[in-house]
């Protein structure tokens, strides 16, 4: 069901990790196109191309596209008392880790009258993309709302398809945590061209263009966020989900394949991955792996996730190597299930985020761990990091010099200005002290 990735026997170079490392045979640049046309057609035509695209896309046509309060109060009022308690809790955990995630401001004295101050500065506006495909995604609505909360960041609009068994509303799972975290700007609208009005507003719906978008998505929507990067920034290309779990012959066979289908039953396009030292743990993995498939309750997508390019065991000498694969790899999710779990942790430079033993499973951070479940997907962990508080924080400098420490580097701005032939740049400060020449 599951390839099989032998390296055993060879110390791979990381050129050659990389082109060993099993991807999905999908690109967000074929999207392009089409996420394109989407947007496009939101920024000619406003509302009646969302509630078009909605039709076409989600099949339904939502009565609203902003999503009126009393949408938001009925959810409440129908929220399941046991969810209401699981959300509550993962939003005060979630809201503990988000805070220590807010840099301090520092100033520091170069030289007598001369200072640099370093403040973090939230944006003003941002846009929180909340999918609603294959599965409902409550836990991500905290996710996005509490960093940008904790941040500082004074406007909120969320955006979540429309759902024909709905009757064309949010889901109210959806609705109702919005509605527990003071969000009360929401719209009936998904895909593409969700992002396509966020990043550029739509003016007949009273939608402003926000400054940043966040929060995960397909395909499309990861195209559409490459998109509008330029307009607005974004967090990441958050595609679908993967999990890499380094194991070696002390872990549970049925812990690791746990893990692994967790994941799986996301989308058919999943990765999952183990790496292991151990061909008996492998073998048991790999039985284990069929018997979750047949009775798990997404069993077709779990099986084509499981069977797909995307996901392989990975048979390697030894730990270091285990490392070096999983970094090469740069998983979203990367579970370290071994003897020694810090030792191989200190091998790991790229994950987005990290679950060290056999009780921190990612389904714990998926939910309650406190850490943010928004993370870098397709080895993007090898160049960027998961949401928190910082990615709604600009670092700014702030420099203040009085007229005696300028006139101590005047002469060396000058000669720097004269060097780079921008004699303009030293005259602005020889300026300041036309009365001493």
């Amino acid at each position: 069901m599951i390839q099989t990735i032998d390296l055993r026997g060879t110390r791979p170079t990381p050129a050659s990790l990389l082109a060993a490392v099993p991807r999905a045979l999908t690109d967000v640049a074929t999207a392009s196109d089409v996420a394109a046309d989407l947007i496009n057609d939101v920024r000619l035509r406003g509302e009646e191309a969302l509630l078009d695209q909605a039709e076409r896309l989600d099949h339904v046509r939502p009565a609203y596209v902003r999503v009126p309060l009393f949408h938001i109060e009925e959810a409440l009022d129908g929220l399941d008392p046991s969810v209401r308690t699981a959300i509550e809790e993962t939003i005060r955990r979630v809201r503990l880790a988000s805070a220590a995630q807010v840099p301090a401001g520092v100033t520091t004295t170069i030289s007598a009258g001369a200072v640099v101050t370093q403040r973090w500065q939230p944006v003003s506006r941002v846009g929180l993309y909340v999918p609603a495909g294959k599965a409902v995604y409550p836990s991500s609505v905290v996710m996005n709302v509490i960093p940008a909360q904790v941040a500082g960041v004074a406007s909120l609009a969320l955006a979540s398809p429309a759902q024909s068994r709905f009757d064309g509303r949010v889901h109210p799972t959806i609705l109702a945590v919005a509605g527990l975290l003071g969000i009360d700007e929401i719209y009936a609208m998904g895909g593409a061209g969700a992002i396509g009005a966020l990043a550029y507003g739509v003016a007949d719906i009273g939608l402003a263009p926000v400054q940043l978008v966040t929060g995960p998505g397909n395909v499309y929507v990861a195209a559409a966020k490459r998109l509008i990067r330029g307009q607005a920034g974004i967090d990441s290309e958050a595609g679908p989900t993967d999990i890499l779990v380094i194991a070696d012959d002390e872990a549970d066979p049925l812990l690791v394949a746990a893990d692994m289908v967790s994941q799986a039953e996301h989308d058919e396009l999943a990765a999952a991955v183990l790496v292991t030292d151990s061909v008996s743990l492998a073998r048991r993995v790999e039985a284990r792996l069929t018997e979750l498939a047949v009775s798990t309750t997404h069993s077709e997508r779990v099986t084509i996730a499981l069977g797909g390019t995307q996901s392989a065991i990975v048979l390697v000498d030894d730990l270091t190597v285990a490392a070096a694969f999983s970094n090469a790899f740069g998983p979203e999710h990367l579970e370290i299930q071994t003897q020694d779990p810090d030792a191989v942790l200190e091998r790991i430079e790229n994950a987005g985020a990290i679950f060290l033993g056999a009780h921190s499973p990612v389904s714990l951070g998926d939910y309650v761990a406190g850490s943010n479940h928004v993370l870098p997907t397709n080895g993007q962990s090898r160049f960027s990091s998961g949401l928190g508080a910082y990615t709604f924080l600009r670092p700014q400098q702030v420099v203040r010099y009085d007229r005696d420490a300028l006139h101590a580097v005047a002469g060396h701005i000058v000669a720097l200005a004269q060097a780079e032939a921008l004699p303009a740049h030293g005259d602005a400060v020889t300026a300041r002290f036309v009365d001493e020449a």
